[in-house]
């Protein structure tokens, strides 16, 4: 049928126009904190300057989710990239840490108008029959993302500059305008005057659970680099053992989450994840470091598009926007606070502490999941079940 069919036109040019804008984003990730610490700053600084630029988006994207419902994706995803466009190229002329974190805040804005505009499009092409696996799928662009954007920033800053990798980086945020260019969008405007709504009530227990999940990524992406060189590892080794493995995962766990549903994959993944971190609070070499991107590949890799996929199960299908913006909200939330507090970790004990507390907060959100959210997930299965049933008649 063609209502099911998953790989439209508007389905790869929004995907590839994903990698590219993410390719962008993720060369800052191990680049951005030595930068940061080559200006002065020490590692509560760049906690701050790191996790400015999430807590901007926090800030942005309730508003940004309501407006979508009402206005539709294509502007947001325009304005937002062309904003995301100048902030980028704006980085060469920081001169200082209050002056990066001003910028942090402007380019947290651009990825809030950009990101919750393009994941609700994405969401409204895709068949709900297979939603895990395009999920799965479009989550996979921002996989590779996380393999070449930080191994193609290291390698840039090391070869050329800083002022180089901000240019180039500006060049694929431009590809990624023009690609979307080419997706026709559908929108179904909402009829009626309604109030603009900054978040949905229905995953909000899910948000929470995200949230903690979230943390234990902020100090991943933030220190990662920063411990990598501490024990003499290159930090692109961890980002792209990391990012092959949710590669190679992702489809798959997308696949079972149609299947199954989205239980039977959250809980193993969240453990998984938490084994990946305790790992690492471990590790003083080079196998410690691949052995927890692997399983920290296989746990978050296939616990994110999980909880996306019951994000769009939980909410009602007019009020997608607003969702996604909620969960994205508690992803920026985690990645922005945990970058900050985390950032107080290693000025007063040491990395591996730092990545143990991390651990801990995913254990958290395994508890909220297991005692909050598995229930709403089940009795929404079971209406669906029962809405589908055919009725008799007499």
């Amino acid at each position: 049928m063609l209502l099911e069919r998953l790989w439209s036109k508007q389905f790869v040019l929004m995907t590839i126009g994903n990698l590219f804008l993410f390719v962008a984003f993720y060369m800052l990730y191990p680049t951005l904190p030595p930068f940061i610490k080559q200006m002065g700053g020490n590692e509560s600084q760049v906690g701050l300057a790191m996790g400015a630029f999430a807590l901007s988006a926090v800030f942005f994207r309730p508003l940004v989710g309501g407006l979508l419902e009402r206005l539709g994706r294509r502007p947001f995803i325009v304005w937002g990239l062309l904003l995301f466009i100048f902030a980028m190229y704006m980085y060469n002329w920081v001169g200082g840490i209050l002056v990066l974190i001003a910028l942090r805040i402007l380019h947290g804005l651009s990825w809030a108008l950009s990101t919750t505009a393009m994941i609700t499009s994405i969401t409204d092409t895709i068949p709900a029959a297979r939603r895990g696996e395009g999920m799965g799928w479009f989550s996979t662009s921002t996989t590779l993302a996380m393999a070449i954007g930080p191994m193609l920033g290291i390698w840039v800053t090391q070869n050329h500059s800083y002022s180089a990798l901000f240019l180039f980086a500006v060049v694929l945020s431009a590809a990624a305008l023009l690609l979307t260019f080419g997706a026709k969008i559908p929108f179904r405007p909402q009829t009626g005057a309604r109030r603009i709504e900054l978040y949905e009530k229905s995953v909000l227990p899910l948000a929470v659970s995200v949230f903690f999940l979230f943390i234990a990524y902020g100090g991943i992406t933030t220190f990662v680099p920063l411990f990598a060189s501490s024990i003499q590892v290159n930090p692109g080794t961890f980002f792209l053992t990391f990012a092959a493995t949710l590669a190679l995962s992702r489809p798959l766990s997308g696949k079972l989450s149609d299947r199954y549903g989205e239980m039977v994959v959250i809980v193993p993944s969240l453990v998984i994840t938490i084994c990946a971190l305790i790992v690492l609070s471990l590790s003083t070499g080079l196998i410690g470091v691949l052995v927890s991107a692997v399983l920290y590949g296989i746990g978050f890799g296939s616990a994110q598009p999980a909880f996306q996929s019951a994000t769009i199960l939980l909410a009602r299908p007019d009020r997608k926007g607003v969702a996604n913006a909620t969960i994205a909200t508690a992803n920026d939330l985690g990645i922005g606070l945990g970058a900050i507090m985390l950032g107080w970790i290693p000025q007063y004990s040491s990395y591996q502490v730092l990545f143990a507390v991390s651990a801990g907060s995913v254990v958290v959100s395994l508890l909220l999941f297991t005692y909050f959210v598995k229930r709403l997930l089940k009795n929404k299965g079971e209406s669906l079940n029962v809405d589908s049933l055919p009725i008799e008649s007499s």
